[in-house]
């Protein structure tokens, strides 16, 4: 882990270099360009805006607004899905540097990871406009976003090495992903409060690991708790995050040095 860090520090500026070349990649040869990445999610918002807020009429979730209730949940969902969507395909994108001895190849998730989180950081700066906007004041708590957004990426990063590793092998794993992405993003309470559910069902639904963060994200800009309150969930979250970064790091060493022949 020491090592790695390190690399990433020696890499920072081709590392920015290649996050910025992955960011406008991505949209190479559309009208608005890189626009595109925040017009989707916020067009997406709005949508949602629309149908609960004006047409459903939803009713305040513990006295908050449904949309700010909503968003807070939505942004890291969008971080976790861009995130681990793009960073599985990292390797398979850039089959040019795995072939180059002095590229650490471990890095190339963190490409991916490092280019959601711009769009990401705009939108967390967009969710407290709206919080202003509805007449809420800053609170200290909302500094804690930093602290969800590192255990996130942390998460992502994990997973990405394991399925940017097997995808190489395994090209099914791309399409496994979308629809786990699909399915969790139901099954995950984004929508639906936990107060939904019975109590005795709770502790199953709390085995995902990402309704800590979304409940984090809430916490902090809604309920105003700290993350050492719940000191349950919080070592239950870093001990999953810590086994699946390291079933991560262990299957992407073993299975790099085969990179290139499958390539």
């Amino acid at each position: 882990m020491f090592g790695f860090l390190k690399a990433i520090w020696q890499s920072r500026t081709l590392l920015w270099k290649l996050t910025k070349n992955d960011f406008k990649q991505r949209y190479l040869g559309n009208a608005l360009g890189v626009l595109w990445a925040f017009i989707q999610p916020t067009a997406t918002i709005a949508v949602f805006w629309f149908v609960f807020q004006v047409g459903f009429k939803s009713q305040p979730v513990d006295d908050f607004p449904f949309i700010l209730w909503l968003v807070a949940g939505m942004f890291p969902w969008f971080f976790f899905a861009d995130g681990l969507s793009s960073g599985t395909s990292s390797v398979m994108e850039n089959s040019f540097l795995v072939k180059k001895i002095v590229f650490r190849v471990s890095l190339l998730p963190v490409i991916k990871l490092l280019s959601a989180l711009v769009v990401h950081v705009f939108f967390i700066f967009f969710m407290f406009a709206m919080f202003l906007y509805y007449g809420y004041t800053p609170e200290i708590h909302w500094l804690q976003i930093i602290y969800y957004l590192f255990a996130l990426s942390v998460l992502l990063l994990g997973l990405s090495w394991f399925t940017s590793s097997v995808v190489v092998f395994f090209r099914d794993m791309g399409q496994l992903i979308a629809v786990i992405i699909q399915f969790g993003f139901w099954l995950t309470p984004i929508f639906w409060s936990m107060k939904m559910i019975p109590e005795q069902y709770h502790f199953l639904i709390k085995l995902n690991p990402l309704i800590y963060i979304i409940e984090g994200y809430r916490n902090s800009m809604i309920y105003h708790q700290w993350f050492w309150e719940d000191i349950h969930m919080t070592l239950y979250y870093w001990g999953v995050t810590a086994i699946l970064f390291t079933i991560g790091g262990l299957t992407f060493s073993r299975l790099r040095p085969h990179f290139s022949d499958v390539l």
